[in-house]
């Protein structure tokens, strides 16, 4: 399992990814979930991914040897965002239908998921979230974020803080917070942890960080968070007395 985040905002993206891809009792595994792709210079284009690593590997391959080859359609070839998310899409389904044979296999389930993220050219910067059946979705004003794989521990904080005019640092940590969280709660997602941070019109990829386990940043994070939580509990207002009703007893 694994969990991704894509945020879009009004000052740029935030892009969060997690490097679990196991986490069996013996045999934890990493591989790295988020894969900037080498383009022309009016456009910027990062891949995250969930599901099954062997299609995820070989759709990313395959994209890959469309720009080498140029290809009539590949990453450098489209015009906008969503092209490029349908071209994601269909390279997805294609890869999928080779291993969906069930005989000898069948718990095997080659579908694999996609954010496909960025700037190109005059387009506004965004998001897309690439489903299983290469369909797609972007963000919204009221959901400015995507999230695939292990998404229910971290969506709370996403939900309540995650606004287009939310400043981009915020938001940035509001991510952390999140991949923390879903890291505390379920043992499938696990560091290291990659986030990107890219500021509208600027073109270039230099805010990238990587934490591994025991970052003393992410470890401030979360001590922090959880004392503030701690906190902001202990304030909330006790229950009144007065309201207090007759239980109904069934049995």
């Amino acid at each position: 399992m694994t969990y991704c985040i894509a945020a879009s905002i009004n000052e740029g993206l935030i892009l969060v990814s997690d490097s679990r891809t196991n986490a069996g009792i013996d045999n934890v595994s990493t591989h790295g979930k988020m894969h900037a792709f080498n383009s022309h210079a009016d456009r910027k284009i990062v891949m995250l991914c969930a599901g099954n690593l062997a299609t995820t590997q070989a759709v990313l391959e395959q994209m890959h040897r469309d720009k080498i080859k140029n290809a009539k359609i590949n990453i450098n070839t489209v015009e906008c965002l969503s092209e490029a998310a349908d071209y994601l899409g269909h390279i997805s389904v294609e890869k999928q239908k080779q291993h969906l044979s069930t005989q000898g296999q069948s718990a095997f389930n080659p579908s694999a998921t996609f954010i496909l993220a960025g700037q190109i050219g005059d387009e506004p910067h965004g998001a897309y979230m690439v489903y299983a059946e290469g369909n797609s979705i972007t963000t919204s004003a009221n959901t400015p974020f995507l999230q695939i794989g292990e998404s229910k521990y971290g969506k709370p904080i996403l939900d309540r803080f995650i606004k287009p005019d939310t400043p981009i640092d915020e938001a940035a940590r509001c991510c952390l917070v999140s991949m923390d969280s879903t890291i505390r709660s379920n043992a499938s997602v696990g560091a290291p942890v990659e986030m990107l941070v890219y500021r509208k019109d600027s073109f270039d990829f230099n805010e990238y960080y990587c934490f591994d386990d025991g970052d003393d940043y992410m470890l401030q994070l979360r001590r922090n968070w959880e004392t503030k939580l701690r906190e902001a509990i202990a304030a909330l207002p006790s229950l009144n007395k007065g309201t207090i009703k007759t239980m109904r007893v069934e049995l």
